[in-house]
């Protein structure tokens, strides 16, 4: 029985694959990749004679049942995943009945399209007295949200917000985090196919227009949402500066020195 990888491709740009993942897929005799999210392009790494299949006509049964009989036959087999496996990826679900067969796994991680939006548009999801704190969730729609988990509740922290899977909801993130204090100003910034060659785009706007301004882009899947406060800094004319660059600042590697009075 060989091993099964599950392997994050990223968000989509084929070399934000990590180095192990590209080495996975040069070395695997089976891949089963989420056409619907994951860019072809990422099967190029594939050897010749290598089992390439798409999983975007699957159930969750057909496709523990690919990997399983794969691994029957293939010394390593990879599922390759959007993003990273451990966020919105269903890993749990389809490592269960490869458990149950007998069949090793292993799960190496992918840039998240969080990350790769954020970059996209050079911006920093936390800022020194802005900002430490990011969440990544959703809003609710076909699947609930736990208690306690609403986006309501959750943008009551006034930190970064990262919306996954939540484009076509924009009238409710609006209506939510209203509910919750944020200003009918407050920046968002949605980014549609991050880090896609040919494909990115940046929208930025307000909660007040950028549901307008997705719909003028024709953008209404394969999304990233993100409000913060941290949003535009670079245009700032005044930011508070990490303590570990001051020079003022002592820490293991340096001792601070005290400007001159």
């Amino acid at each position: 029985m060989g091993k099964v990888w599950f392997v994050g491709a990223g968000p989509g740009d084929p070399e934000l694959i990590t180095v192990k993942g590209r080495r996975l897929l040069k070395g695997a005799g089976a891949i089963l990749y989420a056409g619907s999210l994951v860019d072809q392009a990422a099967t190029l790494y594939a050897p010749a004679g290598c089992v390439i299949r798409d999983s975007k006509d699957m159930t969750l049964e057909e496709i523990a049942a690919w990997l399983i009989d794969q691994a029957r036959r293939h010394e390593a087999v990879v599922r390759l995943q959007t993003g990273d496996p451990t966020l919105y990826g269903a890993l749990i679900e389809m490592v269960q009945p490869l458990d149950a067969a007998g069949v090793e796994i292993g799960v190496v991680p992918g840039v998240s399209s969080a990350m790769a939006a954020a970059a996209a548009a050079t911006e920093s999801l936390t800022l020194p007295e802005v900002t430490q704190t990011v969440i990544l969730t959703r809003i609710a729609d076909r699947t609930p949200m736990p208690d306690g988990e609403s986006l309501r509740e959750l943008a009551l922290h006034h930190c970064t917000l990262c919306l996954f899977l939540s484009i076509t909801l924009l009238h409710k993130v609006k209506e939510e985090l209203l509910a919750a204090g944020w200003s009918v100003d407050a920046p968002v910034l949605v980014v549609h196919k991050a880090s896609w060659p040919g494909e990115e785009k940046l929208i930025r706007g307000t909660l007040a227009d950028i549901r307008d301004k997705c719909r003028a882009e024709k953008v209404a899947s394969q999304a990233m949402i993100i409000v913060s406060p941290a949003l535009g800094a670079r245009q700032w004319p005044e930011l508070k500066r990490s303590k570990l660059y001051d020079a003022s600042f002592t820490h293991r590697f340096r001792k601070g020195v005290k400007a001159a009075q």
